[in-house]
């Protein structure tokens, strides 16, 4: 049982770690981009750079949402 609780404990470090809007962030571009592949978009040479985008701007609005949280320190 020790060994199940300390693999859990170190897969939700690993994945979520110290901000878990940042995992949820590029947990969901990764949906997205599952849903354009399984809808036949896996060819199209947009897909990747739009990915990068919305990676990068669901990156930001965590980041956002943290200093509106904690405007000075």
């Amino acid at each position: 049982m020790k060994f199940l609780k300390g693999f859990a404990q170190f897969w939700y470090d690993f994945i979520i770690g110290d901000d878990w809007k940042i995992a949820a962030a590029v947990v969901s571009v990764l949906a997205v981009g599952a849903g354009f592949v399984l809808n036949g978009f896996e060819h199209s040479q947009l897909l990747p750079p739009i990915l990068a985008v919305a990676l990068g701007a669901a990156f930001v609005v965590a980041l956002a949402i943290d200093i509106k949280r904690h405007p000075k320190n």
